[in-house]
This record gives C-alpha cells, sequence and structure tokens, in this order.
C-alpha cells in the first residue's frame, strides 16, 4: 500500500503519523522522537506514550523481567493480541525516559486488531504511539478531522481511508499493570482480565 510507504518515510525523517487501529486512531512516532507527541496534543508528563507493535517478540529489548514473568505475560498475549488490551511491564534501559517521563521503570505495550496497522508496524517496528486529540479532548476517529487539528502530521491515504469515515471502536483498550504477583487495572475497557 502506497499509504504504508508513505508513512514510513516520515517516520524516518523524524515526523509524526496518525493510522487507524482497532480501537481510535493513533498518532504515532518513532520512539525516540516521542517527545514531539507531548508536544503536538500539549499532552501532561503524567500521562505516559505506549509502544503498538506487530508481535510479541518486537518489544523484547523495551521489557524487563524474569523468564517465569516473560512466560507469563506472553500467555496473557497470546489470549488477547491483537485486540484492545495495553499491558503496563517493567521497562529496560532502551524505553526512551520521553515515553514516560514521570515513571520510567515502566512502559505500555500492545498489538493492535487492524490489519493496516499490523502491517506498518511489521515494517516499522514497534511505535511510540497515542490516540489522536488535544489533550483532554475526545480521541479524534477521522482522518479529515486529525489533518485538521495537526496539520504536520502525515495520515493515510484517502483512497485507503475517506477522510470522512469514522475507524476503530472509539472505545479505548483496557490498561493492566503488572504488579510483581498479578495485575492491577488502570483503566477498564472491553477486556476483562480473570483475577
Amino acid at each position: 500500500m502506497a499509504s504504508i510507504t508513505n508513512l514510513l518515510q516520515t517516520l524516518a525523517d523524524g515526523g509524526v503519523i496518525s493510522f487507524p487501529t482497532d480501537t481510535v486512531p493513533a498518532l504515532a512516532t518513532l520512539p525516540a522522537q516521542g517527545e514531539q507527541i507531548f508536544h503536538l496534543k500539549q499532552r501532561q508528563p503524567d500521562k505516559p506514550l505506549i509502544l503498538l507493535g506487530a508481535a510479541w517478540e518486537d518489544f523484547a529489548p523495551y521489557v524487563a523481567g524474569t523468564a517465569a514473568e516473560r512466560q507469563q505475560w506472553e500467555a496473557i498475549a497470546q489470549q488477547y493480541w491483537p485486540g484492545p488490551l495495553t499491558l503496563v511491564l517493567p521497562a529496560t534501559d532502551q524505553v526512551p525516559a520521553t515515553l514516560n517521563p514521570q515513571k520510567p521503570g515502566t512502559i505500555g505495550i500492545r498489538i493492535p486488531d487492524q490489519a493496516f496497522a499490523l502491517e506498518l508496524l511489521r515494517q516499522s517496528q514497534p511505535l511510540a504511539t497515542t490516540s489522536a486529540n488535544r489533550s483532554g479532548q475526545p480521541p479524534l476517529t477521522r482522518f479529515g478531522d486529525i489533518q485538521a487539528t495537526f496539520p504536520t502530521v502525515a495520515v493515510p491515504s484517502a483512497l485507503d481511508f475517506p477522510p470522512d469515515q469514522a475507524w476503530g471502536t472509539g472505545q479505548p483498550s483496557t490498561v493492566a499493570q503488572w504488579t510483581g504477583v498479578g495485575w492491577q487495572i488502570l483503566r477498564q475497557g472491553s477486556i476483562f482480565l480473570p483475577a
């Protein structure tokens, strides 16, 4: 898809892109460029970005844990991914501090259930992401609205994604943080983890 080639070039040039996911469209950049998203969204540093990827293995450089913990996390991932579940796990020093300025020891990760996003992420590797909206405003679901709000952000071609059509379910993902012994739900979405 031509859209993916153009979006990958914008990323390589250090820019910010938007693309559809299964929940709401994302703003995204290479992990090292994450501060651009905070600036664009006028986002407070206490609201971290997450990494979206295409496969569990893609997150290996960013996640710190014992072999037993990784096995447990991967089992949850295999059960619910791709899908609307964000896992907040201990982070390695490979995660740029700008992704989570106030709690740099953790990182949220997710694999979205959306074909275009998965193909883009296979080629780009994990991207720093968040919903496409100004901080405190509802997520934007149409690429025309995203481009009007963020004129410098690259969006997919109108041939692939008509700008006036809404994309995704509109419901954010469930966010679950590893506590060392189990999961703490930080935001409840459509996925309910077993207690």
